[in-house]
């Protein structure tokens, strides 16, 4: 049985009382003492006004604190609003104030951001938010975490208090995350206790994890690649917790080395820096077992290098934010073949199918836009109710925006977004078919494809490539290599060499930014249009 995100952790506290439950450094705390935290700062929360339904904003980095306001605002059918650190005032004002928040929990800085700073030049704009909980050193407007938890005392003795947590269900919205687009302003999409809970529980019973295992959560926590399938799933199985503030493949791997852990999340470009990291240092990777990698395709030889040089078989999850967020992963099962060319199969209580414009099942193996429908599905977007009719349809079912294939296995292939597909004089061309035969180019660490304007075709593909370590690409060699293998429409006419892509806090490639980057290349003159160097020998 299902229970609340509040009750989850209550429970595990019960079992496991002095199991450890969050680590953090020298930091640890047990799951009694996880609960205990949780409870006070509840009832804090309650205290201070906190009714149902109102929403709460996190806007703190991975710290132990950004786990008890992930189980005491649920507690009291209050629901989370995360935030991502590297929010701008501007985007931190419209979250909490279209969410209508009336309590955040921040801290008192991270590196160069200055939460409090933000919050007092916005705070005047959002006249909902009454109560402001600092880990730190709160202002005079603020209360202190430490102030709030001795708040949240005797909330044995109080009936109303009581009440009001029995009068949960699970099924309740306690959780909004804002999906960032690439055009337009976020959308807030709406999951309850049951759509978290479940699928925490699904991803850690595919990850085989047990009490005994210690999650190094790498991912933002602000996302639900580290709220769920992070925080969450470890908390179904009574494992371990241990937040990384900051991610740089030293710090990664040195947590895991100095804390033993034996999971870890990451997207590939994630791991891909922690190999190059290994090759020249050392650090003891024999306590790692599995993770999840999702986010972007994965090339077999990187799969295989995670197996061999980090000791941890991954697997491969895809999902969405509206899904909760997973909708397949791969298994142990599964060859490092399938893991890097599929997302798996659906996980237990999840369908899917392939379908066309009109919305009508295509073939199996035909492409066609994946839509899926089970218990994972999102209420909808929170105050967009035309938004929400787009996307799901009356029959429950989920359109993800998302191009694949699904074999007689069941086993689905991610071709593309349906929105970042590249119209070549009139030719349909999917950026991520490009990208991964690219990327089987020995020279290449990553690549993103994006549209480039173009007077006679509408659009051509642009190629941003990051080369490996030490190694020198040209332009034209990227050509040289699609040249004659991919349709003409696919290869790429214009090539930036670089050592960074404009990946969102989410760690997705924005490729909105790479086309606006390549336009702009394009008005000062400083890209060229490339030929096949067989092309131009022939005219030659």
């Amino acid at each position: 049985m299902v229970e609340t995100i509040g009750d989850l952790l209550k429970k595990q506290a019960e079992r496991f009382p002095d199991r450890l439950a969050v680590k953090f450094g020298d930091r640890e705390i047990t799951y009694s003492e996880l609960d205990i935290m949780a409870e006070k700062l509840a009832y804090a929360l309650f205290k201070m006004g906190v009714k149902k339904g109102d929403k709460v904003g996190l806007w703190l980095q991975n710290i132990p604190e950004w786990v008890v306001g992930w189980f005491a605002v649920p507690r009291i059918g209050g629901v989370v609003v995360p935030m991502d650190i590297w929010y701008k005032p501007s985007e931190a004002e419209y979250i909490m104030g279209h969410s209508e928040s009336v309590a955040v929990l921040t801290s008192d800085g991270h590196g160069k951001t200055d939460f409090i700073k933000m919050l007092e030049d916005i705070k005047p704009k959002l006249p909902l938010l009454k109560n402001v909980i600092v880990v730190g050193k709160a202002p005079g407007w603020g209360t202190s975490f430490d102030d709030a938890l001795k708040m949240g005392e005797g909330w044995e003795n109080d009936e109303e208090y009581r009440k009001r947590k029995s009068s949960l269900d699970v099924d309740d919205v306690t959780f909004i995350l804002y999906t960032s687009g690439t055009t337009g302003k976020p959308k807030g999409a709406m999951l309850t206790h049951y759509n978290i809970v479940q699928n925490g529980l699904d991803t850690a019973n595919t990850l085989r994890a047990t009490e005994e295992d210690r999650y190094l959560v790498q991912v933002p926590f602000s996302h639900c690649f580290g709220c769920v399938l992070g925080i969450t799933a470890a908390v179904t199985k009574g494992s371990a917790i241990i937040p990384l503030p900051v991610f740089t493949p030293e710090n990664s791997l040195k947590a895991i080395e100095e804390n033993r852990a034996t999971i870890v999340h990451g997207v590939p470009t994630m791991f891909i820096r922690m190999l190059e990291i290994l090759k020249t240092k050392k650090y003891d990777m024999s306590s790692m077992r599995t993770g999840i990698m999702a986010g972007a395709p994965c090339p077999v030889d990187v799969m295989k290098a995670v197996k061999t040089d980090m000791h941890t078989d991954i697997l491969i999850a895809y999902g969405l934010t509206e899904a909760s967020p997973v909708i397949t992963m791969t298994s142990f099962d599964d060859s490092d073949e399938v893991k890097a060319e599929t997302v798996g199969r659906t996980i237990p209580g999840v369908c899917v199918k392939m379908v066309d414009e009109d919305h009508k099942e295509v073939p199996m193996g035909e492409m066609g836009e994946l839509a899926c429908r089970g218990y994972n599905v999102m209420v909808g977007y929170y105050k967009r109710p035309e938004a929400t009719a787009e996307t799901i349809d009356e029959e429950g079912w989920l359109y993800t925006g998302d191009l694949a294939t699904i074999d007689k296995h069941g086993y689905i292939r991610i071709v593309g977004r349906k929105k970042e597909m590249i119209i070549v004089g009139g030719f349909n061309v999917y950026p991520r078919e490009i990208e991964e035969y690219i990327r089987e180019f020995d020279k290449v660490q990553d690549i993103a494809i994006a549209a480039v304007p173009d007077r006679e075709l509408g659009e051509v593909v642009g190629a941003a490539v990051i080369p490996k370590e030490g190694v020198t690409i040209e332009p034209v060699e990227i050509v040289d290599f699609c040249y004659g293998k991919i349709a003409s429409a696919k290869v790429p006419r214009y090539v930036i060499i670089t050592d960074t892509l404009p990946i969102s806090g989410r760690g997705k490639v924005q490729k909105f930014k790479l086309t606006e980057q390549f336009k702009e290349l394009l008005e000062k003159g400083e890209i060229e249009k490339l030929t096949p160097t067989a092309v131009k020998n022939r005219k030659k």
